[in-house]
């Protein structure tokens, strides 16, 4: 080692711990103890190392806040983020993942503590609850091949407005779009990646997120993304509400079904993914059409089609009837398991793998949703401990998984063609969609038919691709998609980078 660099790193190392200190500081009161009031701007550095294939990779950890500026150029909040950059390395073009959870007001704790990062909560190999609750190495973590930087939206995480800020300047979805979008361009400009490629990932209404960031960032910022990850879909602002948002729900009634062993026996012998092109078929092929016609089906073609429903979904006959052909998502959570030799569960909406105990069997919805205490379970007390005690984050605030964001100005949602329009103008910009099998509330077929009318051109369409999970919402809770989704996005950065290839049609 060069006689510099070994002057270097104790200065880096006393710079770090430095660093640390002055933060902490910040977030305390004169007489030391610990306050409630957010730092607006404020930073800490930590070292720490990961296990990855048999290999130690070394990154630092910045957890900080760094402020929300309104059109005064005045602070009006403090978000919370958490940066981790991989170390060892002088790469000025290293990739930079931008990572968004949804709600909206869910704090970004689900895939920074369960999927991409270098930390993953304690949990059963499905992603069950696990006591005691904590945190071990991630060894999927796509740390190798980009850095990561996790951002609390308003109200979310540690995330604050300022006391008496206008709240509709924050809670809706061109407001959010607009301010983070802002809060982006600053936080590039700090860390010094204007150079780095650069990508989105949104989880569930991040997905509303990151689409219209695509192309606020473009038009507003200036700044050209490589790609977009949309995990678990909301709608983006493409129609499919009425008979087309019914007849979606059939092929995830399939998945259910057989994960729960309520098909028939030629059906439920085989593998999911070989039986769900037939429940895709019949549900855009005939199940569709015959939602259109209404009254003007014969009862025969009605009982017809309640019949092929009936063997694709877990569900009788008689209640697709009773029905008009459309159960609702919260009747098959409630009726999928419904009697003694079914056990009489309720079956989650977010995950339908999950299973929980109603008051009454009978009823039109679930009394709670049993995936989602389920998670609580493992996440608040992991990401808590994690962010005080590992990441020394020291503060009396609550940590929001769900902050207060509402009412949510849901008006003018054009983030899908915003997304669409944002990669015509850039052909660098690459989208993957990754869905949940068990995912009840943004099903994987919407998340299909979002793909097919992102581009109705198809002149995209090689740019555009979709991963399918045998989990739910979440589907990197379970083990092997965990590492499957991870390897899939580190897939899809590497093929992103344009390798010296111009950004010409």
């Amino acid at each position: 080692m060069r006689a510099h660099h070994r002057l270097y790193l104790p200065l880096l190392l006393i710079l770090f711990l430095c660093t640390c200190v002055s933060a902490q500081e910040k977030m305390m009161k004169k007489d030391g103890s610990l306050s409630r009031e957010l730092n607006m701007d404020m930073a800490q550095t930590s070292m720490h190392t990961v296990r990855m294939g048999g290999k130690t990779i070394p990154y630092s950890a910045t957890i900080g806040v760094q402020p929300v500026y309104d059109d005064k150029n005045e602070v009006v909040a403090g978000l919370h983020y958490t940066y981790y950059q991989r170390t060892g390395v002088d790469d000025p073009n290293r990739p930079l993942l931008i990572s968004f959870n949804g709600g909206p007001g869910s704090g970004s704790v689900w895939m920074h503590l369960a999927y991409t990062g270098p930390r993953v909560l304690n949990i059963d190999e499905e992603g069950f609850p696990v006591q005691p609750y904590g945190v071990s190495e991630n060894p999927y973590t796509v740390l190798d091949v980009a850095d990561i930087v996790y951002v609390n939206p308003v109200n979310t995480g540690f995330s604050r407005m300022v006391e008496g800020a206008d709240r509709s300047q924050f809670f809706g979805v061109n407001q959010d779009v607009t301010y983070l979008a802002d809060w982006l361009s600053n936080f590039v400009s700090r860390n010094n990646r204007w150079r780095s490629p650069k990508f989105l990932i949104g989880e569930s209404y991040g997905t509303t997120r990151v689409s219209g960031l695509a192309l606020e960032l473009q038009e507003r910022r200036w700044m050209y993304l490589n790609g977009v990850i949309l995990v678990s879909p909301t709608d983006i602002g493409i129609e499919r509400n009425g008979i087309v948002k019914a007849a979606n729900r059939l092929p995830y009634f399939t998945a259910a079904a057989w994960y729960h062993k309520q098909l028939p026996a030629d059906l439920q012998t085989k593998d999911l993914v070989d039986i769900l092109p037939e429940a895709e078929t019949f549900a855009q092929n005939e199940l569709l059409p015959a939602l259109a016609r209404g009254m003007s089906l014969t009862d025969a073609e009605k009982m017809a089609v309640a019949e092929k429903a009936a063997r694709l979904s877990g569900l009788s006959k008689q209640e697709w009837l009773d029905n008009n052909l459309m159960p609702a998502t919260s009747y098959f959570w409630k009726h999928l398991l419904r009697g003694e030799d079914r056990g009489n569960f309720t079956v989650g909406r977010l995950d339908s793998r999950y299973t929980g105990i109603d008051g009454m069997a009978s009823g039109d919805r679930p009394d709670y949703n049993s995936e989602l205490t389920s998670w609580l379970h493992s996440f608040t007390p992991a990401i808590n401990y994690y962010l005080r005690e590992e990441l020394g984050f020291k503060t009396d605030l609550q940590y929001n998984m769900f902050g207060p964001v509402h009412p949510w100005d849901r008006s003018g949602d054009e983030t899908g063609p915003n997304l669409r329009k944002a990669m015509a103008m850039n052909p660098y910009l690459n989208v993957m969609i990754q869905s949940g099998y068990f995912d009840g509330a943004t099903n994987y077929y919407d998340a299909k038919y979002n793909l097919w009318h992102l581009d109705p051109s198809g002149r995209m369409k090689d740019r555009l691709s979709f991963k399918g999970y045998y989990s739910g919402h979440m589907m990197y809770l379970r083990r092997e998609d965990l590492k499957n989704a991870n390897e899939h996005v580190r897939e899809f950065i590497k093929g992103s980078l344009p390798g010296g290839k111009s950004a010409k049609y």
